[in-house]
C-alpha cells in the first residue's frame, strides 16, 4: 500500500504562512505517515525545507492571467491526493482528485484571530499554534553574523523589525531611531544589543535605528533567507516590529513580542502566543488611525512593559 499524500496550498506571504504553520503537525495527526507537498510563494518557501513530512516545495511565482495556478495544476493533477488543504481558497482544490478537502471560505471568518480560523478550517480538536522548523543551516547562517559581534561586546539582544511591505503598516523610520535612543538611555537596557532584522532592500527603513544603536547595533538586514532571519530572532530576548511576517516569526519562536499596528485589525492579525502584546495607533476594536499617530513614548512604554513582564520577572537572558 502506497504512502498517503497531502497537498498543502498556502500563502505567498511570510506572515500568513507562519499563522497557518500549525497545519503541518495536524496533517500528521489526521493522515499518519503522509508525504506532504507544499505550494507557496518564494519568500516563505525556506520555512518548509525541514518541516516534518514535507517531501516537496513548489514555489508559486505570480504570473499574468493566473498562469501560476495553471503551472501548479500541471504539477499536481496526476496525483490522487488523500487530502488537499488550500488556505487560499482557490479553484485548484476542486480540480485535483482528493479523498478529503479542507478549503478556505469566508464562512470560516468569525472575527476571531486567524490562528483560530485555521484551526476551524482543519476541523482540529485543539488550537493549531504556529510553529517554526529552524534547521542547522539557518542557525549556522545566523551565528556567522551574530557570534563575532557578541564575542567583542556580549549582551542580551532586542530584535527590531522596522519593515512592513504593505502600505500603511510601517512606523516611520526616524521614530525607530528615536526609540533606540530612548532605550539606550533606559537603565533596563544597559549593555543590550540592538539587532535590526529584514530582507534584501530593507536597509533604508532600518538605517536610522542602526545609526542610533552605534557600536551596540547588529545588522541582520538582508543577511539570509527568512529561515536564517528566524534563527537570528530566536537568539533575541525581546522582539519589537511592525505588523509583518517577522512579527509572526518572533511570536512563533516564543520570543516576547511587541507588534506595532496602524490601520489594520490587531485583534485578527496580532502576534499569537502567551508572550505577545500589541500597541496600536487606535486601540479601540473596529476603529483605526494612521500608524503615524503611534508615538515614540507609547511604543517605548510598550517595550518597557514587555521587558518587565518577561525579563524583569527573572526570565534568563541568553544571547
Amino acid at each position: 500500500m502506497s504512502e498517503p499524500r497531502v497537498l498543502f496550498v498556502t500563502s505567498n506571504r511570510i506572515g500568513d504562512c507562519v499563522i497557518s504553520s500549525g497545519v503541518i503537525r495536524e496533517i500528521a495527526r489526521q493522515v499518519p505517515g503522509a508525504r506532504i507537498t507544499v505550494a507557496c510563494g518564494r519568500p516563505p518557501a525556506p520555512f518548509f525545507r525541514s518541516a516534518p513530512g514535507v517531501e516537496r516545495v513548489i514555489i508559486l511565482d505570480k504570473k499574468k492571467f493566473a498562469g501560476h495556478w495553471i503551472d501548479l495544476l500541471k504539477q499536481v493533477w496526476r496525483t490522487r491526493w488523500d487530502m488537499v488543504i488550500d488556505i487560499r481558497g482557490s479553484a485548484l482544490a476542486f480540480q485535483v482528485r482528493a479523498k478529503k478537502r479542507r478549503v478556505y471560505h469566508r464562512g470560516l471568518e468569525t472575527g476571531t484571530p486567524k490562528v483560530e480560523m485555521v484551526t476551524r478550517l482543519m476541523e482540529a480538536d485543539h488550537t493549531l499554534d504556529p510553529e517554526l522548523f529552524i534547521d542547522a543551516q539557518a542557525r549556522a547562517e545566523a551565528g556567522a553574523v551574530i557570534d563575532p559581534q557578541l564575542a567583542t561586546a556580549p549582551g542580551p539582544i532586542i530584535a527590531l523589525a522596522p519593515i512592513a511591505h504593505q502600505p500603511g503598516k510601517s512606523w516611520p523610520a526616524d521614530r525607530w531611531g528615536a526609540l533606540v535612543e530612548k532605550l539606550k538611555a533606559e537603565p533596563r537596557f544597559d549593555g543590550w544589543r540592538f539587532m535590526l532584522v529584514g530582507g534584501p532592500g530593507d536597509h533604508p527603513p532600518a538605517a536610522p535605528a542602526l545609526a542610533a544603536a552605534g557600536e551596540r547595533g547588529i545588522d541582520f538586514v538582508g543577511k539570509g533567507d527568512i529561515l536564517a532571519s528566524a534563527a537570528a530572532i530566536d537568539r533575541a530576548a525581546l522582539f519589537v516590529g511592525n505588523d509583518s511576517g517577522l512579527m509572526h516569526v518572533a511570536a512563533a519562536a516564543g520570543r516576547p513580542t511587541l507588534g506595532l499596528f496602524g490601520p489594520t485589525e490587531w485583534w485578527l492579525y496580532g502576534p499569537w502566543g502567551p508572550k505577545t502584546r500589541t500597541v496600536a495607533s487606535n486601540e479601540t476594536r473596529g476603529e483605526f488611525a494612521p500608524i503615524e499617530a503611534l508615538t515614540v513614548d507609547h511604543v517605548f512604554e510598550g517595550v518597557v512593559g514587555l521587558h518587565d513582564a518577561f525579563i524583569g520577572a527573572g526570565t534568563p537572558v541568553k544571547p
